[in-house]
């Protein structure tokens, strides 16, 4: 039940990250919010740190994971940050629902396992024929916006990467401390980085850009992050992937309803290919075996082997 309800507040909190890291930027650079989001989150986590005297550097190699998970951070949020200035926040969501596929070409190189049978490999032309569309809609209507696209394209590769490599790495950490490792692993170049394309200190931010960082602070950066490395520790990236199906779908509800985005036909159509190749790639079999086995409690003694196991029998 634990890992259940840590899978659905991930769903939750990414669904809701692409529209508020846009309100963030309200009174700030996409690169001072970046800096102030995590900062504040990093400052909370060690003061709890220090509060139930928790170390963060108990085992000889944990830094490695740290500094793994670091890239998902630094310099993937600058590149979100940044992109996420020039598409919708919906858009920002469904570009993003590639990771899946971005994470199992990586694993195939990482963690020598090949994810992709002919199903999969028809997916991944079906996702790319629907980004193809987003893409040139985005490019026909605003250069910029293609460039938007292309960065969160960036973005995956960065997030996928980090977390295979994690993965790869194989050290149990508890998932806070992972987060806040992260989080201090990835301040310096935010710092650099906020220095050389920055480095004034805003002198007055709204009210909309200060909530918006505080939510992002403490829901996105801490217990966002706590809870998805929870996830991790627990499931395959791939299984992980799953988040990302659910994910766009809520983002583009919330940008239509809360911020009135609009998208052209064109593009709800790429969107809807997208969404369906995610369905074809992960599998709805898979789903629900994945969701059986989180509320099942052998879950916990067998872990993802049960999965596999039962997914075999199934098909």
């Amino acid at each position: 039940m634990a890992v259940l309800l840590a899978y659905f507040s991930v769903v939750l909190i990414w669904a809701t990250t692409p529209l508020t890291i846009q309100w963030s930027s309200d009174s700030l650079s996409f690169i001072a919010a970046v800096l102030l989001r995590m900062s504040f989150a990093l400052t909370v986590g060690l003061v709890i740190n220090l509060v139930l005297r928790r170390k963060l550097f108990l085992l000889p190699n944990v830094w490695q994971v740290y500094a793994a998970g670091a890239i998902g951070i630094f310099p993937n949020m600058p590149v979100v940050y940044w992109s996420a200035q020039f598409i919708p926040s919906g858009l920002v969501a469904i570009v993003f629902a590639m990771s899946p596929f971005v994470t199992g070409l990586i694993s195939a190189v990482l963690l020598k396992e090949n994810p992709f049978s002919r199903r999969r490999v028809l997916a991944l032309m079906l996702a790319m024929f629907g980004l193809s569309i987003i893409f040139y809609q985005q490019l026909h209507f605003n250069l910029r916006a293609a460039f938007g696209v292309i960065g969160i394209l960036l973005s995956c590769f960065l997030f996928g990467f980090s977390s295979v490599l994690v993965k790869k790495l194989n050290v149990r950490v508890d998932a806070f401390n992972q987060a806040l490792g992260t989080l201090l692993f990835a301040l310096p170049g935010l710092l650099i980085t906020w220095w050389f394309l920055d480095g004034h200190i805003p002198l007055a931010i709204s009210i909309k850009s200060l909530m918006a960082v505080s939510y992002l602070s403490i829901f996105g950066s801490l217990l966002g992050a706590a809870l998805f490395f929870y996830v991790l520790a627990n499931m395959s990236p791939i299984s992980v992937s799953l988040i990302t199906f659910m994910t766009p779908i809520l983002a583009l509800m919330l940008g239509a309803l809360v911020a009135k985005e609009s998208l052209s036909l064109w593009v709800w159509m790429g969107a809807g290919l997208v969404v369906f190749a995610l369905l074809l790639y992960l599998d709805l079999s898979a789903t629900v075996l994945l969701f059986k086995a989180l509320r099942s409690p052998k879950w916990q003694d067998d872990g993802l082997q049960s999965i596999k196991d039962d997914y075999i029998r199934y098909k």
